[in-house]
């Protein structure tokens, strides 16, 4: 029998994140601890329900009765099964709650997410970091999966302006649960969900192994895409590649440099802070995630409403306003600001009340071109 090309030692040590704890990254996490990977970092900001029992390895019916957030499941599983594990968690959502520092010091990136919007950030994060992400995805007794790597696939190119402009669209693991039940039909996430789990951490193993795949002694899924259709029992693999030299999304950000500056320093002090890094007072923090929204206005009457959030908890924020109850959002204008400087008017704000999460890379614009600074942990 063939010896395995992988070695436990860079296994050991490698360092992967899985966005997604649902039944895809259920199985994605059960299979790196098994494999001997040690250093994880998982990211989710749902809580464990019970539809989720059907089709969730690491899940129990306790954690569904109190509701605990998955991140915390999964890490105390995980453990369990690995004592050595070191297992760190993000609660939040990947288009705004994780640092780009922080998947700068991964190896490599796992998707178990049910969304474009939600492939389209980790995408992003991943190509401004330089960093290869395995995807997939899963329906029914289908499931597909695909490898993207800086400078040669991009998921965003891949889309096309159709896929772009149908980033919203989103059919969770319970949806598929739901009509699948309403059909009369039995759940069948968990068996696909084992399969594509499989071949996403083989795939990740792979891209831990470079000196192999370069050699040719492993060969990637980069630039295509395994389609698997357990109905016929029958499995293919397309060309899936797209890298667009004109693309906004996979631009890198480099090079990147540590700052003093901490998402708990105010607006002012971080741009004192990097005005003496830079040596210069023209300094503009460009907010690439979101917007800051500070009032909104309806667009019947001008009425303003303050909210001093980030653009993404504009929704939430205005719905519990009695004045503004029964008003949709297309009814309202936001005034928002995507650039801060000395001129922004709200300086005691720190940077997380601007939205910043820990561990990002801060994106500064001057006169003389742009800068990356990575903020120290608080």
């Amino acid at each position: 029998m063939k010896d395995s090309c992988f070695s436990q030692s860079l296994i050991q040590s490698a360092r992967v994140m899985v966005v997604g704890c649902g039944a895809l990254g259920n199985e994605v996490l059960k299979n790196l601890v098994l494999m001997g990977v040690e250093h994880i970092v998982a990211v989710d900001f749902d809580v464990v329900e019970m539809g989720n029992l059907s089709r969730s390895v690491l899940f129990t019916e306790a954690d569904a009765e109190a509701r605990r957030l998955k991140v915390d499941v999964v890490a105390e599983r995980l453990v369990a099964m690995n004592p050595a594990m070191e297992v760190w968690t993000v609660c939040g959502d990947i288009a705004y709650d994780v640092g780009l520092g922080l998947v700068r010091q991964m190896d490599v990136v796992i998707g178990c997410v049910d969304s474009r919007w939600a492939r389209y950030c980790i995408n992003r994060l991943c190509m401004r970091a330089g960093i290869p992400w395995v995807d997939g995805g899963i329906d029914g007794l289908e499931g597909t999966a695909r490898v993207f790597m800086p400078g040669k696939n991009c998921y965003a190119c891949n889309l096309g302006p159709e896929g772009l402009k149908d980033l919203a669209r989103r059919m969770p693991c319970s949806g598929i649960i739901r009509r699948q039940e309403q059909a009369g039909s039995a759940p069948t996430t968990s068996i696909v969900a084992s399969v594509i789990g499989a071949v996403q951490v083989q795939e990740a193993l792979k891209l831990i192994h470079r000196e192999e795949l370069e050699a040719g002694r492993l060969t990637s899924l980069c630039g295509k895409m395994l389609y698997y259709d357990g109905e016929h029992l029958t499995t293919r693999i397309a060309d899936f590649a797209a890298y667009d030299d004109d693309c906004a999304e996979h631009e890198p950000w480099t090079p990147v440099k540590p700052c003093r500056v901490m998402p708990t320093d105010s607006v002012a002090e971080a741009l004192r802070k990097l005005s003496q890094e830079l040596e210069t007072q023209d300094v503009t923090l460009c907010l690439t995630r979101d917007c800051y929204v500070d009032y909104v206005a309806r667009r019947d009457n001008d009425e303003r409403t303050t909210v001093m959030c980030p653009g993404r908890a504009v929704e939430e924020v205005t719905a519990r306003d009695k004045t503004l109850q029964g008003v949709p959002l297309s009814g309202l204008y936001q005034h928002e600001y995507r650039h801060v400087d000395r001129s922004f008017p709200y300086q005691e704000l720190t940077l997380a009340e601007l939205g910043l999460p820990p561990h990002d890379v801060l994106h500064v614009s001057t006169g003389a071109g742009d800068y990356y600074f990575e903020m120290e942990e608080a």
